[in-house]
Parts: C-alpha cells; sequence; structure tokens
C-alpha cells in the first residue's frame, strides 16, 4: 500500500502550467499524473472519473472557478484531497477555499520539493500552508481576538499545524488518539469550522497560531 503512487489530477487553465506540473510529477518519485483539466466543470468530472488521491487546482479559471469546483466536488461526495495552488498569496479566496473543503494552498512559485512534499501531505490529508500564505491570513485580521482554545487545545492545534497525525500528535502529548479527536472536535466548535484544515487557517485569521518562518 505504501508504494501505490499518489494519483493527481491537474486543473488549471494555463497549458503551460499543467505541462510544467504534469513534467515535474510525473519525473518525481511516488506519482501517476492521471489526468488534467482546463476548467472547474472538466476537473469535476475527471475527478468523478479518474478517482485520483490529490487535485492540484487553480482558483482562477473560466466558467467554474477553482471555488465553485471545490464546493461542487464537496457535494458529490469526491474523496480526492484539494490542493489549491496559485499565484497569488493575498488571493481573497484563501480561506473560502479552506473552509470549503481545500486541504490546503500554496503557490506556484514554490520551490519544487516544497510542491513536491504538499501532494504527499494532502494524500495523507494533512494540512498544508504556504508560509506566506499562513502569514497572510494572521496579518489580514485587525487586532488579536481572545483566546478562546485551551492550552491543551492549542498544544494539539499547533501539532496539526506542523503536519502530525492524530496519532503522533497523541503519542507527542502523552495523550490517547481518542483523546485528540475529542480535542480536535473541541477546537471545530469553539472557531466554528468542520475540519483540520479550516481549523488550521482560522488559528492563524485569530493569531491564536504563529505561521512557520
Amino acid at each position: 500500500m505504501t508504494d501505490r503512487p499518489v494519483r493527481l489530477l491537474i486543473a488549471d487553465d494555463h497549458p503551460v502550467v499543467r505541462d510544467g506540473l504534469s513534467s515535474m510529477f510525473a519525473s518525481a518519485p511516488g506519482f501517476s499524473v492521471v489526468g488534467e483539466a482546463g476548467d472547474g466543470a472538466e476537473a469535476v468530472r475527471l475527478a468523478i472519473e479518474l478517482e485520483p488521491d490529490v487535485i492540484l487546482l487553480d482558483l482562477r479559471m473560466p466558467g467554474m472557478d477553482g471555488l465553485t469546483a471545490i464546493k461542487e466536488l464537496d457535494r458529490q461526495g469526491i474523496a480526492a484531497r484539494v490542493l489549491v495552488l496559485t499565484t497569488y498569496d493575498t488571493d481573497s479566496h484563501v480561506l473560502p477555499a479552506i473552509e470549503a473543503g481545500a486541504t490546503g494552498y500554496l503557490l506556484k512559485d514554490s520551490p519544487r520539493e516544497d510542491l513536491l512534499r504538499g501532494a504527499r501531505a494532502a494524500a495523507k490529508g494533512e494540512t498544508v500552508l504556504s508560509p506566506s500564505v499562513a502569514a497572510w491570513l494572521m496579518n489580514r485580521v485587525k487586532a488579536p481576538a481572545p483566546q478562546v482554545l485551551s492550552q491543551r487545545e492549542l498544544e494539539v492545534l499547533t501539532l496539526v499545524a506542523a503536519g502530525n497525525t492524530n496519532r503522533e500528535a497523541a503519542a507527542r502529548l502523552f495523550i490517547t488518539e481518542a483523546t485528540v479527536k475529542s480535542h480536535l472536535l473541541n477546537i471545530y466548535g469553539k472557531l466554528g469550522v468542520s475540519d483540520r484544515a479550516a481549523a488550521v487557517a482560522e488559528a492563524y485569521n485569530q493569531r491564536l497560531l504563529t505561521p512557520p518562518g
């Protein structure tokens, strides 16, 4: 199972970008590019047909844009993880994309290794945020919000933001995996979110966590 390559679907309206990403991932060990899409509607159709593990998705596309595609993928119950790739770290769709169900948000000009690492992490369901995006999420807040999480909840969320699984977080904090899940449910409720990626994004947004770098 660990030897199975990560199946990728690349969705971007620029053929040059698609070709570049496709070549990069196809030449990297552990990846298989199963399809390419030029807009959101095609991305949704191919996701249903090809069942990729990860969809590398641009937000700004003609017709059905990336944000709408993310919502449609969720509505269709598509299991693929969505990793948003964009040119801009100040794109107003960062939070909406993550709240809609995207696993992460990276910049297209990120180093090759960061993109590869991000896609692998996304395939595992781990949160992926580039440092500049995390910083933007924090800086967009006009004033610090009051701390609403307990110290233990902050510890759990900090480990999650660093890419730790529930099991790894439990081991680091010397608590059970069930306790970690319980803390995460409390965190979701307090922050008004429904998943790990959105919780991390909202924690940066409220300055409860400090972005890396």
